[in-house]
């Protein structure tokens, strides 16, 4: 293991440990400034993601953008390669995806213009830290390619770090969104 991959691992176990700490607290209405921002972009086709084990909701926010428009969640479709999203909606039937998040049982395509990410950690100035795999990093460059593409993650505030272990094929937010807060990033 090199020292960036030993660097980036202590950083998520670090993580991991305070968003359980924020997860376990149970706030009711996390997704409150979430929905908000979403408001505005009423009808933008956007993916949101199911949360697993203890990542931050966005459902709530989802189920409420669903009334006026597009809303997907990932699909893993291999290592390496870059997520598609399939179209969801508050009540559609789901089924086991890889990872333990669930998917939509019918695979219906659409490329999103609005993501909320999910994430280990982030920090004051739209770094992420995510999992490890590289499948937002990979989505959003090939995403922003072909067109304006607004990633927006979405995390309790106890997952904010002063200084991540980022790389260059790191792909930077452009908001950050917590139970308490909206961070906006100049690009």
């Amino acid at each position: 293991m090199d020292d960036l991959t030993q660097i980036k691992a202590d950083a998520r176990k670090a993580a991991f440990q305070r968003r359980k700490a924020a997860f376990d607290m149970n706030k009711p209405g996390v997704a409150g400034h979430l929905s908000e921002v979403l408001a505005g972009y009423r009808g933008v086709p956007l993916s949101g993601y199911m949360p697993i084990r203890t990542e931050i909701d966005p459902l709530p926010a989802m189920a409420e953008a669903a009334a006026h428009g597009p809303v997907g969640v990932p699909v893993i479709q291999a290592k390496g390669t870059p997520l598609k999203f399939s179209s969801w909606q508050p009540d559609g039937a789901l089924r086991d995806g890889p990872f333990g998040a669930k998917v939509p049982e019918v695979d219906d395509y659409f490329e999103p213009e609005i993501l909320i990410v999910p994430l280990v950690a982030f920090d004051a100035r739209g770094g992420r830290l995510g999992y490890g795999g590289g499948f937002y990093d990979r989505t959003l460059e090939l995403l922003r390619a072909k067109r304006a593409t607004l990633a927006i993650g979405f995390a309790f505030d106890a997952q904010e770090a002063d200084d991540l272990p980022l790389e260059p094929t790191d792909q930077p937010l452009d908001m950050l969104i917590t139970e308490s807060r909206v961070l906006q990033f100049n690009r």
